[in-house]
């Protein structure tokens, strides 16, 4: 029964929440600080999917921008909790498909995020120019997700070079965003779900040696979110330790 309530809850939340931000975008079209106001308020809805959501952002972070950010992609939930982590004057890379989704789609087009064809070498390459010519010229920060897809428990995925490029081709630098694992521990028939945490590290420059090799760069940022995300699943499996286990996955 819990489950069937938060799912409604869930349904009318994004709905009332997508309307909002369509009248908010279109009196302030592609402005730069729409991601950030819409993250913080689909963020909200972690409430209602029973997590204590606990965000740390190290100061640095908001120093360095523009900036490229670099963030693990779990599942459909990380809108309702990744999103929260987003700073001011950020724009995310979405793939071209986003903008017929009804709503969300338009949503996401007027908030001023990117949309690329990524199924299209020559168009991924013009969009990388023109995402860096954004960066450039709005002086925004780019959100990428360097896994390429959602990872459904499957641990982080290899890196993409696409966020290593284009840090490098806007010389700006790049910030992990690292949230705890959330696949399979979120159980809509359980009433709480416990503690996810998201951290917004320091930001780091990539060095000459960094942009000529971007494949030993993308492992070793691998290896640097890989280290940052078994640390907080440490710290939050002590956190949640008390949550009964369920068979029933909602």
């Amino acid at each position: 029964m819990l489950a069937v309530i938060r799912v409604i809850l869930l349904g009318i939340f994004v709905i009332f929440a997508s309307v909002f931000g369509i009248l908010f975008c279109l009196l302030r079209p592609f402005h730069s600080n729409n991601v950030y106001w819409l993250g913080k308020t689909y963020s909200k809805a972690a409430k209602i999917l029973g997590i204590k959501l606990v965000i740390r952002t190290h100061p640095d972070a908001y120093k360095a921008q523009p900036a490229v950010f670099i963030a693990n992609h779990q599942n459909s939930y990380d809108i309702f909790t990744l999103c929260g982590s987003v700073l001011p004057n950020t724009v995310t890379i979405g793939k071209k498909s986003l903008k017929w989704i009804p709503f969300f789609g338009q949503l996401y087009w007027l908030s001023g995020n990117i949309l690329i064809d990524r199924e299209n070498r020559k168009k991924a390459m013009q969009a990388l120019k023109t995402s860096k010519e954004i960066i450039q010229k709005r002086k925004v920060s780019v959100w990428m997700f360097p896994e390429g897809t959602r990872s459904y428990g499957r641990g982080l995925l290899p890196f993409k070079r696409g966020a290593f490029q284009l840090a490098a081709a806007a010389e700006v630098p790049i910030v992990p965003v690292v949230m705890s694992t959330t696949c399979n521990k979120i159980k809509l028939n359980r009433w709480s779900n416990g503690t996810v945490i998201i951290e917004v590290m320091a930001p780091t420059q990539l060095t000459a040696e960094q942009k000529k090799n971007l494949k030993q760069t993308c492992e070793d940022y691998h290896s640097l979110l890989q280290d940052k995300l078994q640390a907080l699943d440490a710290e939050t499996d002590k956190l949640n330790s008390h949550l009964l286990p369920q068979t029933n996955n909602g």
